[in-house]
């Protein structure tokens, strides 16, 4: 899987490359056609924003959260992308 981190009004230290890192390795664990994943971590007002763009095997997904924390909303980005990813697959199977 080809990941890349990017940060917008923020510098991505190497704590959160590592963190995000860790967490998309479940979800390649759950689907094995995941091509490329772009995640985005921004800084607006008080909000901590983390976006990701996952190109599957013939779709793409989008997801965003937004938490008080970068790190919470890292993982309820990872949960919503999980879940996402599990639909995708149950509706390739069917």
């Amino acid at each position: 899987m080809n990941l890349k981190i990017t940060g917008l009004h923020m510098e991505v230290t190497e704590a959160i490359k590592t963190y995000v890192t860790e967490k998309m390795e479940r979800i390649s664990r759950h689907h094995d056609g995941v091509i490329s994943t772009t995640v985005t971590l921004s800084v607006e007002k008080l909000q901590q924003k983390a976006a990701v763009q996952v190109h599957l095997a013939g779709k793409d997904l989008h997801v965003e959260t937004s938490d008080a924390d970068m790190y919470a909303a890292i993982d309820a980005l990872v949960d919503k992308l999980d879940r996402a990813i599990k639909q995708h697959k149950e509706k390739q199977q069917h």
